[in-house]
């Protein structure tokens, strides 16, 4: 039974990759395969599996447990609502720098028409940025100030790949750059200062391989076509939320660390900060009387990307029912079985991540696997899981932002990124296992 489950959900991934031939927006796609998965789910009464910390692997039948399914499935939607907090939150705090001008500082700042040059330094400043924030909020942040920068979208399409494939790779070297890297921080499975130390290098060959063979690319030669639409005075308030924006962001992790509560209490705390600040240092002034009553954080909320929230929920919903019959745990431990070599078994862990969520994944190889604090296997996992995500445009949270921000197609991505992406990934995995080769 847990076979109709599985054809489901390969059929929901169909529609949303071919979502521009059928001509049905992948948000439909995505929320009508996670409720018909879980619908299946519960009236079929299938079993559902969680793995616990002190039991492993725990198998509960709905007819032992009338609410297991239930429970399963709340215990799910607690997961995924924290992500689309942080998202919500994030996504706010970008608009109303933007509704303030600030990222015009940021535009006047950066004098380059150079395309080259600009894809170097968006891919530095999401590649450091990263590991501060996360790679998902850096994402968002990004791709806001290259629409500034490029008024072609066919354009944008090229600088939001590679900052997805930056943004990921630089999440992986922090253990707060990531959710899968947090995972194995607070498991006790790898400590910050090793982390750093063996998967910092293995990430910056990830990231430099897809930009500099992007660099000889075409679609980065000569300069950038100069926008026809009238450039924007900043306001005397862009500076100050600007700077409070990202320091309030960047203060998240340190609230998280601080507080122990999870990140998306702090990215709430951050908008509460933003939106104070942004009515108190309203430009009334400088305002005409239409303009003035259009500016506030309202019309900021109103202007976030709403779909793409609800096709992330549709996604994480799916993958969730897959994970609550055991399709993912039974895949790793699959994988773990067939091949002896824990490297190679790894290195497709990561590269399932690109189609599969990897939290699931991650938490699986924590069950399966019993290496001691800071062992290599668990240095690999952390560069695997991070990085794996970038091969396609739905493996990672950042990607699927970029995805709903842009309109970027599945096939484009497929196309034109996933082979410099799978390159990277592959040159900085072998280079992560000869460090660790000659240092233990």
């Amino acid at each position: 039974m847990e076979t109709w489950i599985i054809v489901v959900f390969f059929i929901g991934y169909l529609f949303i990759t071919i979502e521009h031939q059928v001509r049905i927006d992948k948000t439909i796609s995505a929320l009508a395969m996670a409720v018909v998965c879980w619908t299946l789910l519960k009236t079929l009464n299938l079993t559902v599996v969680a793995l616990s910390p002190a039991k492993g692997l725990v198998a509960v039948n709905p007819m032992d447990n009338p609410t297991v399914i239930d429970q399963a499935l709340l215990h799910h939607l607690g997961t995924i609502a924290e992500i689309l907090f942080f998202l919500i939150g994030a996504m706010t705090i970008v608009e109303i720098i933007d509704m303030h001008r600030g990222f015009e500082l940021i535009k006047q700042a950066i004098k380059t028409r150079q395309k080259v040059k600009l894809l170097w330094i968006i891919g530095l400043i999401a590649f450091f940025l990263s590991p501060l924030i996360d790679n998902l909020t850096t994402t968002i942040i990004l791709i806001t100030i290259v629409r500034k920068l490029i008024p072609s979208q066919a354009e944008r399409y090229w600088y939001a790949s590679l900052i997805v494939i930056a943004a990921n790779a630089g999440g992986s070297w922090s253990p707060i750059g990531d959710v899968t890297t947090t995972m194995l921080w607070i498991g006790n499975k790898v400590s910050a200062a090793k982390l750093i130390e063996y998967v910092f290098l293995p990430s910056v060959v990830c990231f430099a391989v897809p930009m500099l063979i992007a660099s000889f690319l075409p679609p980065f030669r000569g300069n950038i076509e100069v926008s026809t639409q009238q450039e924007r005075n900043a306001y005397k308030s862009s500076l100050p939320v600007l700077l409070v924006g990202f320091v309030s962001i960047i203060g998240v992790p340190i609230f998280k660390s601080t507080v122990h509560l999870p990140p998306y209490m702090g990215m709430l705390f951050a908008l509460a900060l933003m939106w104070f600040i942004s009515e108190k240092l309203k430009p009334i002034k400088e305002l005409s009387t239409e303009e003035s009553v259009l500016f506030s954080t309202h019309r900021a909320l109103s202007k976030i990307e709403f779909s793409s929230i609800l096709f992330f929920l549709g996604i994480l919903l799916a993958v969730a029912a897959l994970e609550s019959i055991g399709v993912l745990f039974h895949f790793a431990e699959s994988l773990n079985s067939a091949i002896p070599n824990e490297n190679l078994v790894v290195f497709l862990l990561g590269c399932a991540s690109a189609v599969i969520d990897n939290v699931p994944l991650v938490a699986a190889s924590i069950g399966m696997f019993q290496e001691p604090l800071d062992a290599p296997l668990w240095h690999e996992i952390a560069y695997a899981a991070g990085t794996g995500g970038s091969l396609l445009i739905i493996g990672s949270a950042a990607g699927v932002a970029a995805m709903g921000m842009e309109r970027i197609s599945f096939f484009w991505y497929a196309k034109n990124i996933l082979w410099m992406a799978l390159l990277g990934f592959a040159v900085g995995f072998l280079s992560l296992i000869g460090m660790e080769h000659f240092s233990f």
